[in-house]
């Protein structure tokens, strides 16, 4: 039997940051926490990214994760808003590696067809399938928290196939 492993999934963001924990062991998932850190009340970039790298730091000493799984900024046609979201996704990663947590990036369509079985799934459809797999009543909520939930499930769910090809390693 293979031991009880730990993973945070993050849904990095420079309004609302969404993380997700759960535990693992083979195909077993259970749901340990999930919220998101609000970025709103802060008036600067650097303020933001600060308090990103603080909190994922204080995630990572109350829960302990084994690994980090972090979704891949998506790029669409605002190139100001894909850099500072690739900022947050990078402070969120140094604050892991600092504390010698793995992580492991996923793209958003991969995180959609493990769940879904269809990598163009809306953020909802995806939402809707954590209560089935989880064993929980209630979608998460807000949608911060369930993407970052859905990027651990896809980290677990790869981690028993030894992991995937879109993965990218950071060690």
């Amino acid at each position: 039997m293979k031991a009880f492993t730990i993973v945070l999934g993050i849904d990095p963001g420079t309004q609302v940051m969404g993380y997700g924990a759960i535990g693992f062991q083979e195909e077993d998932c259970c749901l340990l926490d999930c919220g998101v850190i609000d970025l709103r009340h802060h008036r600067t970039q650097a303020a933001k990214l600060g308090q990103i790298f603080e909190s994922v730091q204080r995630l990572i000493q109350q829960i302990k994760p084994v690994e980090m799984a972090i979704e891949a900024p998506f790029c669409g046609k605002n190139a100001q808003a894909a850099m500072k979201l690739g900022r947050a996704q990078g402070v969120a990663m140094a604050a892991s590696l600092f504390h010698r947590v793995p992580v492991v990036e996923y793209a958003p369509s991969k995180v959609k067809k493990v769940l879904t079985g269809r990598g163009s799934a809306s953020k909802m459809q995806v939402a809707m399938m954590l209560p089935t797999i989880l064993g929980v009543v209630d979608v998460p909520k807000p949608l911060d928290a369930s993407d970052a939930l859905a990027v651990a499930l896809c980290h677990a769910f790869q981690h028993a196939d030894s992991r995937c090809n879109s993965a990218t390693h950071v060690s």
